[in-house]
């Protein structure tokens, strides 16, 4: 029962996420998309005979919520392809409620969401439409009934905004449970035997990478390039503008270039080393990391943390470059095949790849932060390239092109398979741990909502007063 319990409470987290997701970011819907007529099947709880004009239903401290806010969600998720059939009224305006009250107590929290995150979240939101719109603002001010752009854009700052706190306050409550090993093993005991679940067939998979050598005169180039972007940008030319021209990086390209960060930010050291050496308003000189060459400017700095864009070039990797790491990673898988070196050491004297080398080549699932990787969750591209070897071949080389664009020729093998096979605590004991750890942020959630509830002001008004919430809102 506990397991089932818990399995239908990720369902329920899964069908929040999405909601939030659909209806607070999911505005990448076209113009076009969003006027047409389409009918959504709304399932209701409470019986709502006549059209309302819309007002508001709702009130969590601060915030208020509109009826058509709740009818907005339904449009929005059934334009992304989403079902609604299973979503009522009642739990749309229970996720809104839930949304409303994170906010607000992000707030009390003294949780900061700064003008420069706003804007850059609007700045990728708002490329995004208006590319699905066909370059027309006023087809997305017309949609969401505002007068003019500026009016527009502040109300969408607002929405964006009060999404980013929800989200801060959300990730403060979750990042703050952590779980032990005792309580990992109790967790376990609880399950019945016959509710044991069933993980499905995974393996363990290792490669060798080569990366092609880059000349110093392709170097040079790119190294050239950026002094240009920078000359420009010291005489007056938007960076922001530059990187959305040029830069490489599809994480920040489309935002400007723009990134939040501290030191303990996953970027890579000489990155951070730059970023951090620098003052507000300064530019760098070009400079090297394994992605390619960057040039960063400092918006702000805040105590420990820093504003900053940057732009991405990397050098062209010439033919002759691609052919030489060709016959190179071709030699080492000839002297894996002769038996010379194992894989996993010649992964360790001759892969290019930092992050699996001292492994000898084993990848980690990124999902998991483990070794393995179930079959049927596995990267299509991985899968394809693992799934018709026979244990401890090693693969023809392969040319991988990465989502910068970057080359590079790898051999990879498959180092152990396992079975589908019921749960066992010392086989599985990561995922059980996973499961453990979600069961008790649903209770510190929980909890969370309980007090939170009764030291918030909140009204809800009409008819979704009947509404059976799964929360107290009505503090009944």
């Amino acid at each position: 029962m506990l397991l089932k319990k818990l399995q239908q409470k990720t369902i329920q987290l899964k069908v929040v996420l999405a909601m939030c997701f659909l209806f607070f970011f999911s505005s990448i819907i076209s113009a076009q998309e969003i006027i047409k007529d389409t009918v959504v099947q709304k399932p209701v709880e409470v019986s709502i005979e006549k059209k309302k004009i819309d007002g508001i239903i709702a009130t969590v401290g601060d915030y208020i919520v509109l009826d058509s806010d709740i009818d907005k969600g339904f449009v929005e998720i059934t334009a992304q392809g989403g079902s609604v059939n299973d979503i009522t009224r009642c739990q749309m305006l229970g996720k809104l409620l839930e949304d409303k009250l994170y906010a607000h107590q992000a707030i009390q929290d003294s949780i900061i969401v700064s003008d420069a995150e706003v804007r850059s979240l609007m700045d990728d939101r708002l490329s995004y439409m208006l590319r699905q719109a066909g370059g027309d603002i006023n087809k997305i001010v017309e949609f969401y009934k505002k007068g003019s752009v500026e009016e527009f854009k502040t109300y969408f700052a607002d929405i964006l905004k009060e999404q980013k706190l929800s989200a801060e306050m959300q990730k403060k409550i979750v990042d703050a449970v952590e779980i032990t090993p005792e309580e990992v093993r109790n967790f376990f005991k609880t399950i019945p035997k016959e509710e044991l679940p069933t993980f499905g067939a995974e393996m363990e998979v290792a490669q060798i990478v080569v990366e092609p050598k880059v000349s110093k005169e392709d170097e040079q180039k790119v190294i050239d390039r950026l002094n240009g972007i920078r000359k420009d940008v010291l005489e007056g030319s938007s960076f922001a503008t530059k990187a959305v021209l040029y830069s490489q990086d599809p994480g920040s390209s489309s935002s400007g270039g723009f990134y939040k960060m501290t030191r303990k930010t996953p970027f890579v050291k000489e990155f951070k080393d730059v970023a951090f050496s620098l003052g507000e308003g300064e530019i760098s000189e070009p400079f090297k990391t394994t992605f390619g060459f960057h040039i960063i400017m400092v918006d702000k700095i805040k105590g420990q943390e820093v504003e900053l864009r940057h732009i991405l070039i990397s050098p062209t990797v010439s033919e002759n470059a691609l052919k030489e790491a060709k016959e190179r990673i071709t030699n080492i898988r000839n002297k894996i095949e002769s038996k010379e070196v194992s894989f996993a050491d010649a992964a360790r004297t001759d892969s290019d790849e930092k992050e699996t080398k001292a492994n000898g080549g084993v990848l980690i699932n990124p999902n998991t932060q483990d070794t393995r990787f179930e079959l049927t969750k596995m990267d299509p591209t991985l899968y394809s390239q693992v799934s018709n070897l026979k244990d401890n071949e090693v693969s023809q080389p392969l040319l991988n092109t990465d989502d910068k664009g970057k080359k590079t020729y790898k051999l990879i093998t498959v180092t152990n398979r396992i079975d589908s096979h019921t749960a066992d605590y010392a086989q599985d004991y990561t995922k059980i741990k996973e499961l453990a750890l979600k069961e008790k942020q649903f209770t510190t959630i929980g909890k969370w909502f309980d007090t939170k509830i009764k030291d918030t002001y909140i009204k809800i008004i009409g008819e979704y007063r009947d509404c059976n919430f799964t929360n107290n809102w009505l503090k009944k």
